[in-house]
């Protein structure tokens, strides 16, 4: 699947709009890397737990994404986005949303 954050795609045609695709997933902070982030937090530097958490509810998150257009018969994405957004005090909700759409 083919998915862009541009509202098209070059050499190719949209010949149908599906509509809104959307995945998400919520992910919660872990004790032994709160640790480990407050520690680097005192010395500096990059806190590489939470990039990789991070990292990784993207991935799903455009997974899920690209499950629900491949459900509603789109072949690609556009317009693609990531959102994040605080749940809970120690959760994140990661979103990957666009527009899925048939190309001809």
């Amino acid at each position: 699947m083919i998915v862009v954050t541009a509202g098209q795609i070059e050499g190719k045609t949209i010949s149908k709009t599906v509509g809104l695709v959307k995945g998400s997933t919520i992910r919660a902070r872990h004790v032994g890397r709160d640790i480990m982030a407050s520690l680097r937090g005192i010395v500096g530097g990059e806190i590489s737990e939470y990039t990789k958490m991070m990292a990784q509810a993207r991935e799903e998150a455009l997974a899920r994404m690209m499950e629900d257009a491949e459900s509603k018969g789109a072949n690609a994405v556009v317009a693609m986005r990531f959102g994040t957004s605080m749940v809970m005090q120690n959760a994140s909700e990661v979103v990957a949303y666009g527009t899925g759409v048939v190309l001809g």
